[in-house]
């Protein structure tokens, strides 16, 4: 059996690629092995931060939480999809500890919950870019027919996506305006068209994720094309881009009456923002936090093809290059959606811890 190599952030700038043990599964867990894992900001924020948010790492922690693979062992208590079928992860595990309510519908909201690869509790929920993991059987999702591990590999994020253009409604008919046209961007414009948006338009600071929103079906700005962006008049904007900059053309961009999903996530602290015109213009400003049951219904929409989004996949690289892979990551103006491949490559033994 090949080494279990994983993706292991020790500290800011500290990250390494780590032979791991094999995973020892509990009575409700089972062994996947990892074919693909998507590389998101947080995964970025780790590496170049040694935080995500007010996620601090406090001790070394496998990254990853977008992925997918193949089943190896199932669960020992009989739950959970059988060895050898493909599967996604749905990478959130709900916790209700009594410390805030929240909607009983929304599970997402749960202010204690866990999330694969998170700092946020200690000690940290271990991430899954490791050729074989433990996972809890509940997460797992048997893949719909004639739907290939590479292209549901999309299928976390997506439902980022997905559960984003659903705070503002139906939006079938509609303008809709996305800011920033990185991997969750140009997903929001995949979506939008499934949804029916009639007219999308994108903007981006760079030529590549430009292209890629044309690609997709919107229209492209340049970000820093402040008119043009406030002639748009959407019905529904959806800010991606986490920036300060980036919400203020979302409210520039709305229409009077439009929505304003905020599905980037800003940083900590007060930002500024032209609240005067938000509020005149009545626009409805919604947040959006991960997902909840989206992951099904994204998974569905790839598999009979009516989710259009294998374009935002720009790049593969093994994990034996996994540091290689977050630097290409980070330059969003030559990539996109970037994955690691977890099957055994000539060269790995010489990754060593």
């Amino acid at each position: 059996m090949t080494e279990n190599l994983g993706l292991v952030a020790h500290a800011k700038e500290d990250v390494r690629v780590e032979a791991l043990p094999e995973p020892q599964p509990g009575p409700s867990e089972a062994v996947v092995e990892i074919a693909y894992g998507g590389i998101c900001g947080s995964d970025l924020h780790y590496w170049l931060h040694g935080a995500a948010g007010q996620s601090i790492l406090r001790e070394p922690m496998v990254l990853g939480h977008e992925v997918v693979g193949t089943v190896l062992a199932a669960a020992a208590d009989g739950t959970g999809p059988a060895a050898g079928t493909p599967v996604a992860v749905h990478p959130a595990t709900p916790i209700d500890d009594g410390s805030a309510p929240f909607p009983a519908d929304r599970p997402n909201l749960s202010p204690a919950g866990t999330y694969l690869g998170s700092a946020a509790r200690l000690p940290h929920t271990a991430g899954a870019f490791a050729r074989r993991v433990a996972l809890p059987a509940r997460m797992l999702r048997a893949l719909p027919e004639g739907l290939d591990l590479r292209l549901a590999a999309l299928a976390e994020p997506a439902a980022v996506a997905w559960h984003g253009v659903g705070q503002a409604g139906d939006i079938a008919g509609a303008r809709v305006l996305v800011i920033g046209a990185g991997p969750i961007g140009a997903l929001a414009i995949a979506v939008a068209r499934h949804h029916g948006a009639a007219e999308i338009v994108a903007t981006d600071l760079h030529e590549h994720p430009r292209a890629l929103a044309e690609r997709l079906g919107a229209r492209a700005l340049d970000a820093m094309d402040a008119d043009a962006i406030a002639a748009v008049h959407a019905d529904v904007v959806i800010e991606s881009s986490g920036t300060v900059p980036g919400l203020g053309a979302a409210i520039s961009g709305a229409r009077r009456g439009g929505t304003v999903v905020m599905l980037g996530l800003q940083r900590a602290g007060d930002i500024a923002v032209p609240m005067a015109s938000a509020i005149t213009r009545e626009l409805t400003l919604v947040g959006s936090f991960r997902f909840n049951d989206e992951l099904d219904d994204v998974l569905d929409a790839l598999a009979d093809g009516s989710l259009d989004a294998g374009a935002v996949i720009s790049d593969e690289l093994p994990i034996a290059e996994g540091l290689r892979a977050l630097e290409v990551a980070r330059d969003a103006s030559v990539s996109s959606k970037v994955l690691l491949t977890f099957d055994a490559a000539e060269g790995d033994e010489g990754v060593r811890p």
